[in-house]
């Protein structure tokens, strides 16, 4: 039996099913947990992993002494424009409540509302559902072409999926897609950008100007798979998300501040 386990929260996903099955072919150890919460004999287990949504992930990952790896909040907003086609700026929930334009508005690592094109600040969610100072992306309104989700690794491209094409979903495997040496092509420019060791980013074509562009960037252990290779999607997650002690200096300013342990 592998040493690692690979825990999952309540909700079952077509992700969580294809990253169980790849873990069970290494002869790992899968867990699902069935409460917001971690049972005593699972608490700190040695080579804990973990696939999950930012709530989930911040309700159990300290007890299980994870390190979880996300980008930057303000990763996207600080690449140059001819990376993102757009204008993008970091700041919260607050000041986009002033915004007198449409927006795409959007909190870059959780989901604490949705995130979509809003018509003006005064449709975002009001202080009694989000705190002010929530972080929020708010960018320029553009339309996709294509949008490819890759899973990157050492700033590698370890397997790739088509996921929308016009705005409808519309999944399959990069390997094949006919634009798949372009994706490939604009993806060799992550791996210069600062990024954590085990990350997804999102990368589209423009429908204006035929331009490649960053979409924005996901956690491993948190992110859907589309058509991805769940075995080598499963190399990213457990890069990504792992005991906290394995993380050495480069990634540890890429993990995310998970809420203390209060034992029972």
């Amino acid at each position: 039996m592998n040493a690692r386990t690979l825990f999952l929260s309540p909700r079952a996903t077509a992700t969580g099913y294809a990253l169980a099955d790849a873990a069970r072919r290494r002869a790992m150890r899968v867990e699902a947990l069935r409460e917001w919460r971690v049972p005593d004999e699972w608490r700190a287990v040695e080579g804990a992993s973990l696939y999950a949504g930012p709530l989930f992930a911040d309700a159990v990952g300290a007890e299980l002494g994870l390190g979880l790896l996300e980008a930057a909040p303000d990763w996207l907003a600080r690449l140059p424009y001819e990376l993102t086609g757009r204008e993008i700026e970091f700041s919260t929930v607050a000041e986009a409540r002033q915004l007198r334009r449409p927006a795409f508005v959007k909190p870059p690592n959780d989901k604490s509302f949705p995130a979509r094109v809003y018509p003006d600040g005064s449709r975002l969610p009001g202080p009694d559902a989000v705190d002010d100072g929530t972080p929020v992306l708010v960018s320029d309104i553009v339309t996709f072409a294509v949008e490819y989700r890759l899973f990157l690794l050492d700033g590698e491209v370890r397997t790739g999926s088509r996921y929308l094409t016009d705005g409808d979903l519309d999944v399959a495997p990069l390997d094949g897609d006919p634009r798949r040496a372009e994706v490939l092509a604009f993806a060799e420019q992550l791996s210069s950008l600062d990024l954590p060791s085990a990350v997804v980013v999102d990368v589209g074509l423009l429908s204006e100007g035929s331009e490649w562009v960053v979409v924005e960037a996901n956690s491993a252990w948190a992110s859907g798979h589309y058509a991805c290779d769940p075995d080598a999607a499963l190399d990213v997650v457990l890069r990504a998300a792992r005991p906290e002690g394995e993380f050495g200096p480069a990634d540890r300013a890429f993990l995310r501040p998970l809420p203390e342990v209060v034992w029972d």
